[in-house]
């Protein structure tokens, strides 16, 4: 008989979550740490990762912007430090941007890119070096509908940009280093009711928008991309990596 309890435990396993103090982010860390990792919760606002890790067992609050290379090395040091090596990364920490490309800066372009892309794929990189040659990961990045396709008039240019970049570049990644037992995948979230859509389920003609172009006729609720996560995070994708996961209502599959 299968053991299914087994096949989602995460007992022993080190895991970091970025822009955990928040959103989709902090029930990322609630999940793995509720199946018993030791989750590395990251991100700049101290109060909220304190409360969290005051709230909820096994949760490691580490101020970080992962902007920040020696930030990002800290962050690597301090979860190694825990169990030699990190067993699950969640790449999440984003920002999003304004939606008219005639008003988007270059360096409003540049800096999106450098959060949601750039950061996460020099920490993937840190983490995967500070590995044992033995050890295997789970890396998950967190895209959005918005690296898929088209949500004008909402999404914005550079937040497209970067969100489809990271679907490229976690495929990429799984190529590499699949042959190590390091497995990367990718979850496309798709609108969700968080700091990050500001105000989307508040406005009735934006709701209603989403609740029109989704298949089950609603937004996303909070928690339904943990068991996603988890999917990914434990031994129950142990064959899967590559892949990109749509948890959005179906809103991609139209």
């Amino acid at each position: 008989m299968v053991d299914v309890n087994a096949l989602f435990d995460l007992t022993g396993r080190v895991a970091v979550v970025t822009g955990a103090s928040s959103g989709l982010g902090e029930g990322f860390a609630r999940t793995l740490a509720g199946a018993g990792a030791t989750v590395v919760a990251a991100a700049r606002r101290a109060d909220r990762l304190e409360a969290l890790a005051a709230e909820v067992s096994g949760i490691v609050p580490v101020v970080a912007d992962i902007t920040r290379i020696e930030d990002r090395e800290r962050l690597v040091a301090t979860a190694t430090e825990i169990n030699g090596g990190i067993d699950v990364l969640v790449n999440n920490a984003g920002i999003a941007g304004g939606p008219d490309a005639l008003t988007e800066t270059a360096e409003e372009f540049d800096r999106i890119l450098d959060i949601n892309l750039v950061s996460g794929f020099h920490l993937t990189v840190s983490a995967v070096k500070a590995l044992p040659d033995d050890r295997t990961a789970s890396i998950i990045n967190i895209s959005s509908i918005v690296g898929l396709v088209s949500t004008a008039p909402i999404g914005g240019a550079g937040y497209a940009a970067s969100k489809a970049a990271v679907i490229g570049t976690g495929r990429e990644l799984a190529g590499q280093w699949g042959r190590r037992g390091i497995r990367v995948n990718t979850i496309v979230p798709g609108f969700f009711d968080t700091e990050m859509t500001d105000g989307l389920f508040q406005n009735e003609k934006s709701a209603g928008w989403v609740r029109r172009n989704t298949m089950l006729g609603r937004g996303g609720a909070e928690g339904e991309v943990n068991g996603a996560l988890l999917f990914l995070a434990s031994d129950a994708s142990s064959y899967v990596t590559g892949q990109t996961l749509a948890v959005d209502g179906g809103w991609t599959a139209k």
